[in-house]
């Protein structure tokens, strides 16, 4: 597996890659790699010539800099575990070759900027917009993968790929779980022993919600009901619980039949900031 630093030896490395006309997948991933950055390399790595991974904890996203500070790096293992499954090359940049001056380039999503994350983590995807316009510049992939537990980020990209003509297929690949249903995410690691025994609740609230909107009760009841969850005394402080459509995130008030939903939500336990999303149907 390539290992590569900066910016030069990458556009190097892309450019003998394109020249034998083999196809690239990317896997941009902030580290601290778990099964389900695993799952994404390995779907790529079947589906592409070549594979591509990307790590770099990148500041612009993060609208809360203790979470800047606190956020789990582990590279060398990291790196590691990229190697066991035969990833082609890992991406491991500076924030100087990142970010080199003041980035005065601003992405504007619109709505998707004022609901669920973009309401709660303010200015979080005009960096995840620029980090991945410019990962995609410089990798060119062919496709991109992406968990489906970050379900908005997913919609973000698509239209960031879609206004600034990237030529790249967007995959997204099913959340993976751990045995009693939490979301893997690389922030897991910062939970307590005691938080953790507590955070598959969030899992737990989306599949009653889902129980009850099959069942025939309406989205403001369910919401209702999905708040009084999560009460004084519960462990997880919720942020929000949204009934959406798949396809643009738009919420919803009337359930169609036809129509793809899904449920999101995101709370805090402690000092961790957790979100998942099931879909309903």
């Amino acid at each position: 597996m390539e290992i590569i630093h900066d910016v030069k030896t990458l556009r190097w490395y892309i450019k003998q890659i394109k020249l034998k006309e083999r196809t690239i997948g990317f896997v941009p991933t902030m580290g601290a790699l778990h099964d389900g950055h695993l799952r994404l390399v390995q779907k790529s790595i079947l589906q592409n010539d070549i594979t591509v991974s990307s790590i770099f904890v990148n500041p612009s996203q993060f609208n809360n800099r203790n979470d800047f500070k606190n956020y789990p790096r582990e590279t060398e293992s990291d790196i590691s575990k990229l190697e066991m499954i035969n990833c082609g090359a890992v991406f491991v940049p500076s924030s100087d070759d990142m970010y080199g001056e003041q980035d005065a380039l601003n992405f504007d999503f619109g709505y998707l900027e004022e609901i669920m994350e973009g309401k709660f983590r303010p200015g979080h995807f005009k960096g995840v917009g620029l980090i991945v316009a410019k990962l995609f510049n410089l990798v060119k992939p062919d496709r991109a993968y992406f968990g489906k537990k970050d379900l908005q980020q997913i919609a973000v990209i698509r239209k960031l790929t879609a206004e600034l003509l990237f030529d790249v297929e967007i995959v997204p690949v099913n959340t993976v779980r751990e045995k009693d249903g939490l979301a893997m995410s690389s922030r897991n690691k910062l939970l307590s022993k005691e938080d953790r025994v507590h955070a598959g609740a969030l899992y737990m609230a989306l599949n009653k919600a889902r129980e009850k909107l099959i069942g025939g009760e309406n989205v403001n009841s369910v919401k209702k009901y999905v708040t009084s969850l999560f009460n004084a005394d519960s462990k997880i402080k919720l942020e929000y619980f949204e009934v959406v459509q798949t396809s643009n995130l738009r919420n919803i008030l009337n359930i169609d039949k036809n129509m793809d939903v899904s449920l999101c939500i995101a709370g805090y336990l402690g000092n961790v900031r957790l979100i998942d999303n099931i879909s309903l149907n």
